[in-house]
């Protein structure tokens, strides 16, 4: 169940970088209150992953998927730039996130 809160917690945290960006400085009420609602989100799910897994670990999975996330929709939705290098260092932090899953267990 902690593993599962994670990942909710990740992808909360995508849904929150996305949301403020889409809010433009706050100024956008729907994006901020979402910025909020998935901020909060967020936070409630990590604490409850941190009952069951190492601080250290749940930290790491947890800002992995809001980074590769933030940066996949970016590029694909925002149409932000993109390069191999970019692809591959962010399939190092997918690989890094995956493995952390695999030795913690």
């Amino acid at each position: 169940m902690a593993w599962i809160a994670l990942m909710i917690a990740g992808l909360g945290e995508v849904g929150g970088v996305i949301s403020l960006k889409l809010s433009e400085g706050f100024t956008k009420l729907k994006p901020s209150v979402f910025t909020i609602l998935f901020g909060g989100l967020s936070f409630f799910m990590l604490s409850l992953s941190l009952k069951a897994l190492p601080v250290g670990t749940a930290y790491a999975i947890w800002t992995g998927i809001g980074s590769a996330g933030s940066v996949l929709i970016g590029m694909y939705w925002f149409k932000e730039p993109r390069n191999r290098m970019q692809l591959l260092l962010i399939t190092c932090v997918i690989i890094s996130v995956v493995g952390l899953r695999v030795v913690e267990g």
